[in-house]
């Protein structure tokens, strides 16, 4: 194995992780939610509940009253960040029995 497969393998099983922890958190933080309370003690720390509220710019509305190069000059560059995607490669067994049969078919 490759350290490059190794590093894919590894990171893989890093994000399976982070994602069931994410989906443990989220579930966790419905449930805190719909207590309705304030703030919620337990032994070693104490969880607020509060509300925000975020705002958006309608940017379809803005560029049809001001015009697109309005916009366009007033527009800063966004952020430029990396995106690792994860394909799951079938397991050899699967491979093997699916070679079987295409055998058997033929």
């Amino acid at each position: 194995m490759t350290k490059i497969n190794t590093l894919a393998d590894q990171y893989a099983a890093a994000k399976a992780v982070l994602d069931a922890a994410e989906a443990a958190v989220k579930e966790i933080k419905e449930q805190l939610v719909a207590l309705g309370q304030e703030a919620v003690e337990g032994k070693s720390c104490i969880v607020t509940v509060s509300l925000g509220q975020r705002n958006s710019l309608d940017a379809n509305a803005v560029e049809a009253a001001l015009g697109a190069d309005w916009v366009k000059a007033h527009t800063k560059a966004g952020a430029v960040y990396e995106i690792l995607r994860i394909k799951n490669k079938p397991s050899a067994k699967l491979v093997r029995t699916a070679i079987d049969a295409l055998e058997d078919v033929a």
